[in-house]
């Protein structure tokens, strides 16, 4: 059983392993047009900001490992097209040489492209993209450039805010840009972000919010970003927009959602019972909205991958569904969330309810100790768990797991407001604030 794989990013890594540590009746040829695999891109920015030493350790495998457990891995190949019907994969490598690769099975991992605004002088030098490994590496130089004083961010979701931090820990002016009314409008409702923005300028991040860049100004290299309410001199453009599945190889035979991503079911299994898709290219399966959905977390990719590759391998695995659990720490601030917002819940015609608290992380004698505010949504029928949003200065992150199982399991808010919480005051208090936002529903 001969099995392609199309990306060598987290989901195709997964799959890989899945296959070669488990089925050894399995031949296992990897393609990825990168020179490098397994880069962890959350941590670019965290190297950007100096807040890490070396970048080599985001890489977490690397071709050798995969060649050692018997798999065959093309770097710097480019897939051109695949002949589903005669399952074959054309490629060509980067000297310009091409060869064939046949399959029984085919698993696509070729992950997602960042957004690409189509502006007026969009070609000019110094607007970098936020992806892969050489990316960052390119901003990281630029930013390390003397001359470069004033950066400009476009985009306030997550990678936005991250690398607009790192820019303003190497003494850049930093200004952020996003059309949404806040930061990181996709995830938190305005109760948590209202915190973050206000950190952000705290820390000297000059924002501007509801507003839209139109055009990037400059001779050879970009001078000036220019915006439906003004003009702003600047040394470096970062665009950090959002990201859509990249998905050229097979939407002309594969059933698709609107966005692009190819349908798959429980199994990883496109429309094409030979064709499997995992990771950013691919739906996925939303407790929270319980329907299908597209939601690019690296997480996610490698649940998919382990799933795709049990059923290739022969073994029969149910994806159990996702909820998108998330998290983010800005200038020593945390905020974590998973399933819907308030917000994004009634974008999807789901009615809700919400629970708010806020209190100490400890008693109040405790020395150490910090503010935390929690946020839950239900469900208004049903009063199923739907989401869930935390913050603090403490290293909260743990809890949201709490809530994702609940989700995942439709546990009532109800059902929580007597959760088994143990007390030790150098953890918590003994009125928890995850039992007393459930005690505080309706």
């Amino acid at each position: 059983m001969k099995t392609v794989i199309i990306g060598a990013n987290h989901a195709g890594i997964a799959a890989a392993n899945t296959l070669l540590d488990n089925y050894p009746e399995q031949k296992v040829v990897m393609i990825d047009r990168n020179t490098n695999l397994s880069y962890l891109g959350c941590g670019t920015a965290l190297w950007v900001g100096r807040q890490i030493d070396f970048y080599e350790n985001l890489f977490y495998t690397n071709k050798e490992a995969f060649e050692a457990k018997g798999a065959e891995i093309h770097m710097e190949t480019s897939v051109t097209r695949i002949d589903f019907g005669a399952k074959t994969v054309y490629c060509e490598k980067k000297d310009g040489t091409t060869f064939e690769e046949s399959y029984d099975k085919l698993i696509l991992a070729t992950g997602s492209l960042p957004i690409s605004p189509n502006l007026p002088g969009k070609d000019l030098e110094g607007i970098s993209f936020l992806k892969l490994f050489q990316e960052g590496q390119e901003v990281d130089r630029q930013i390390s450039d003397p001359a470069v004083k004033r950066v400009a961010v476009v985009g306030a979701g997550y990678i936005g805010v991250e690398i607009a931090e790192a820019a303003k820990r190497r003494g850049k002016d930093v200004l952020l840009f996003d059309v949404a009314p806040c930061s990181l409008a996709s995830y938190y409702d305005t109760w948590f972000t209202d915190d973050m923005d206000k950190n952000l300028q705290d820390h000297g991040i000059e924002t501007h919010f509801c507003e839209r860049a139109t055009a990037y100004k400059g001779t050879k290299r970009v001078e000036a970003i220019v915006t439906d309410k003004g003009e702003y001199p600047v040394d470096m453009v970062i665009n950090a927009i959002g990201f859509i599945p990249n998905t050229e190889l097979g939407r002309d035979h594969l059933q698709c959602l609107a966005n692009g991503a190819y349908h798959v079911d429980s199994h990883q299994q496109t429309s094409d019972p030979d064709v499997y898709a995992v990771g950013d290219c691919a739906s996925i399966y939303s407790n929270a909205l319980q329907a299908e959905t597209y939601i690019a977390l690296a997480t996610n990719a490698v649940r998919s991958g382990i799933v795709a590759g049990h059923n290739v391998g022969g073994t029969q695995l149910d994806a159990i569904g996702v909820q998108g659990s998330n998290g983010i720490s800005i200038f020593g601030y945390n905020m974590v969330s998973t399933g819907l917002s308030v917000k994004a819940a009634e974008k999807n015609g789901i009615k809700v309810k919400y629970s708010d608290f806020e209190d100490l992380q400890r008693p109040g004698f405790m020395k150490e100790n910090a503010k935390v505010k929690i946020r839950l949504v239900y469900e208004e029928g049903s009063r199923r768990l739907v989401g869930a949003q935390m913050a603090s200065t403490e290293d909260i992150s743990m809890g949201i797991h709490v809530f994702s199982l609940a989700i995942e399991e439709g546990v009532t808010i109800d059902k929580l407001k007597l959760l088994d919480i143990f007390f030790l005051p150098h953890f918590n208090q003994p009125y928890n604030y995850i039992t007393m936002a459930a005690l505080k529903a309706e």
